[in-house]
């Protein structure tokens, strides 16, 4: 969940501008998943229809109707991401991400983009740690093609790599890195806490995006043995939602997808201890900035864990909007802050929790941290308001709602669960979590997780060190 104005490096890099013609009203596509639902209960969270099947070559696929608009969504998710690479060859995940959109066997390259704009198509991707997506919303009419265009780029796309393709990419891949980590203000924060938050080695300790170092020395043998290992149909699932008929793509999916061959035994994945801080870190970071920020994170729980929820709903409490606590004593009181996030990051493996706080200019780092200080201890000390609690309670039903207005979010949602909860259909047993959180079991996380050791960056200006954060300041 996200709950920011300070919104951590996105993922999503690719961006398609292609025509995108869908036009959905959230209300509808509700209402279509609930028709039978009664007046008392429209505010429920319905319950999404699919049916799930598994090809012979491993390949998961998630079918779910939707007759509102005449639009589908074609959404595979590998389940491959930078937790997977190894110390040393990072950044391959992301450089795939890339690399699926040169051409295939069959798809020459630039031939992607231009049969779905032809079909009035819109597609992109995006690398977390913990895996990779590519999808494609277009016409229903054009479901033949998205499912052509996606099973070639699987079954595929090593025959058509070579190392210009690869070079290319990997050029393309550092001249983000530069654009969005290296040459940006308060670029290389993130890549600083991870490094400091994860011991050396776990699979989270290096960001999505991969080092300088590790792309140069990438060999062509490197990226196509990453690609057969990790970009097999047993390693991925394929969600199809909006307007088809069933048999119809089933058929269509056993042509497409049934002669790729099952890839080898996926490695073991890790399965890394519990995070823990011996002690508070205090990091400063220089950069080209003329004002400096505040980064705190503590090490929490993975996604979908007992105190997850509960770590978001505090999250929203601290800084989600103009009534949130953070937000109005900095930034509307007392005016000495210009923005401030805090969210629960909950991965596969691990997660953490974050704050981060933009002092106004003239304002001392150690001023903001004093106020963020005092507000961490009212809220251990007195818990949350029953009216903090419906609000953000009834702020995140809503989100859950939205996620449901298009073929995509839906997609999205079926993949995320299937993956990470191991069932497709987790929706209402998700959003019955956040409707079980109560004020006593916000106040018990703010206790358990913000006052164990934590991580503190300061990003300063160059030269500023003195403004760095410390143990003890006030």
């Amino acid at each position: 969940m996200i709950n920011s104005n300070v919104v951590p490096w996105s993922t999503k890099c690719r961006f398609v501008r292609l025509p995108f013609f869908r036009a959905c009203i959230a209300i509808a596509v509700v209402a279509s998943l609930v028709a039978s639902a009664t007046v008392a209960d429209a505010q429920a969270i319905p319950r999404i229809t699919f049916e799930k099947y598994t090809l012979p070559n491993g390949l998961e696929v998630i079918l779910h109707q939707d007759h509102t608009t005449p639009m589908i969504a074609v959404d595979t998710w590998f389940h491959v991401g930078s937790g997977d690479e190894k110390v040393g060859h990072t950044g391959f995940a992301h450089l795939f991400e890339h690399l699926m959109f040169m051409g295939s066997e069959h798809v020459p390259t630039g031939q992607f983009d231009q049969l779905l704009e032809a079909a009035g198509g819109n597609n992109n991707g995006s690398t977390t740690e913990d895996r990779t997506n590519y999808y494609e919303t277009t016409p229903s009419n054009a479901l033949p093609l998205a499912l052509y265009l996606d099973s070639d780029r699987m079954g595929f796309l090593v025959q058509a790599l070579d190392a210009s393709k690869v070079d290319l990419q990997r050029n393309v891949v550092k001249n983000e890195r530069r654009q969005r980590v290296d040459n940006v203000p308060y670029g290389k924060a993130h890549e600083t806490i991870l490094a400091a938050l994860y011991p050396k080695g776990h699979p989270y300790s290096w960001p999505v995006i991969g080092s300088m170092a590790d792309l140069s020395a990438a060999t062509l043998d490197d990226v196509k043995n990453f690609f057969r290992t990790y970009y097999a149909p047993n390693n991925a699932t394929l969600v199809i939602s909006g307007d088809f008929q069933i048999d119809s793509a089933k058929a269509l999916v056993t042509h497409y997808y049934g002669d790729i061959p099952r890839g080898p035994a996926l490695p073991a994945r890790p399965v890394p201890p519990s995070v823990v801080i011996q002690r508070d870190t205090f990091l400063v970071l220089q950069d080209r900035v003329q004002i400096p920020r505040v980064y705190y994170a503590w090490p929490t729980v993975k996604d979908f864990s007992r105190d997850d929820a509960a770590l978001n709903v505090l999250a929203s409490v601290l800084a989600d909007d103009k009534n949130s606590r953070l937000y109005k004593r900095l930034v509307y009181d007392l005016q000495i802050a210009q923005d401030v996030y805090a969210g629960q990051q909950g991965s596969r493996l691990a997660g953490y929790f974050q704050i981060v706080v933009t002092p106004r200019k003239g304002i001392a780092p150690a001023r903001v941290d004093s106020i963020v200080r005092q507000e961490l201890a009212k809220l251990e000390r007195d818990g949350i308001t029953s009216r903090e609690l419906a609000r953000v309670q009834n702020s995140t039903r809503s989100r859950f709602l939205r996620s449901l207005s298009t073929d995509l979010g839906t997609a999205e949602l079926l993949n995320r669960y299937n993956y990470f909860a191991g069932d497709p259909d987790f929706i209402e047993r998700d959003a019955a979590r956040y409707d079980a959180v109560t004020r006593a079991d916000v106040q018990r996380v703010a206790r358990t997780y913000l006052s164990i050791p934590k991580v503190v960056l300061t990003v300063v200006p160059e030269g500023e060190t003195s403004m760095m954060l410390k143990g003890g300041d006030e």
